[in-house]
């Protein structure tokens, strides 16, 4: 039987999700790769256990994370049977709908009928009878914001979500869905946006809107895919998400240009006693603007060299220029 570390909470911090109750950690766990059947069963629990061991409370999944598509809350749920049973209570477990799940025209995007029929798939997955957290993880150009929105509403209203998010809206339609939600009565709790050093969108507006609406955010993608670590910093590896035929990263994207980029920022790492995985995710989180930082793991290694990042999170503004100019060079 699992046992979890009583000393889970001395080190982690955790911050205010906008201006709800709602407290989640500096770093987050995501799903969306390494809890498929291609994974040892035994890494993945193992990878759960450090993560709470290490005060990480938060677990975020989408009904399409594996692969194959839903395999990851399946995962979930064999673990959360297995070893967190007791801890039910302490840990925050999300999942989205929004990308395609099944064929068919009810499959994806935005509908009522897609939203809430995914969400009852997803807890039968987890063996729950509710998330914490419940997002559409896209907008729907065809239906209207008001339908996406008001099957949020239900989620919560029929007791399976505690809380509501959206991922990948842009700011004007994180405004009118933040305003949809407040006249319904089930505020927006926080939004999901791609940001790293590498991808800065969501300072085009975003973090400004989540700002003045008292809306968190969580980040995805703050390691940009794996470029933000020690991995490319010689080129493309043999094995690496780059070498093989992933839609997310590939070999083009890997320039000598930006190797240079990625030795430069390894440099002020380095400066600051820490590896580029670290400087990355510690760069998501300074001032305190984004609530937590989503970081995937392949082993329990892994995962605690990116949360020993919550150690130094403070940049002064010599750092934080030389970070720009690497960046932008």
């Amino acid at each position: 039987m699992y046992t979890a570390d009583p000393a889970r909470y001395e080190a982690m911090p955790y911050r205010r999700t906008g201006r709800s109750g709602l407290k989640l950690p500096a770093l987050s766990l995501g799903l969306w790769h390494n809890f498929g059947p291609d994974r040892p069963v035994e890494t993945q629990r193992q990878i759960l256990r450090c993560a709470f061991d290490l005060g990480v409370t938060h677990f975020d999944l989408a009904n399409n994370y594996g692969p194959p598509p839903g395999a990851a809350e399946s995962a979930l749920g064999e673990a959360l049977k297995a070893d967190f049973t007791p801890y039910r209570d302490e840990l925050v477990i999300s999942t989205k709908a929004g990308y395609l799940m099944w064929p068919g025209p009810y499959g994806e995007w935005g509908s009522r009928k897609y939203l809430l029929s995914s969400l009852d798939q997803s807890l039968r997955r987890m063996g729950l009878d509710h998330v914490d957290i419940f997002y559409s993880h896209r907008p729907d150009p065809e239906t209207p914001l008001e339908e996406t929105m008001g099957a949020l509403h239900s989620a919560v209203q029929q007791g399976k979500a505690l809380y509501v998010g959206i991922s990948n809206y842009s700011p004007e339609e994180t405004r009118e869905a933040a305003r949809i939600l407040g006249e319904l009565g089930t505020p927006l709790l926080i939004h999901q946006p791609r940001y790293s050093m590498l991808d800065r969108r969501p300072e085009e507006g975003l973090l400004d809107a989540l700002d003045e609406l008292g809306v968190g955010s969580i980040a995805y993608s703050p390691l940009e895919q794996g470029l933000l670590t020690a991995r490319y910093l010689d080129g493309i590896p043999e094995g690496s998400r780059a070498a093989g035929d992933s839609p997310f990263l590939t070999a083009d994207a890997v320039t000598e240009d930006l190797v240079g980029r990625l030795r430069t920022l390894d440099e002020i790492a380095g400066s600051r006693g820490q590896s580029l995985a670290q400087l990355a995710l510690a760069w998501v989180l300074r001032g305190g603007r984004v609530t937590s930082a989503l970081v995937g793991a392949s082993s329990a290694g892994q995962l605690e060299d990116s949360v020993a990042a919550i150690r130094n999170l403070d940049f002064d503004e010599d750092e934080l220029a030389r970070i720009d100019a690497a960046v932008k060079a």
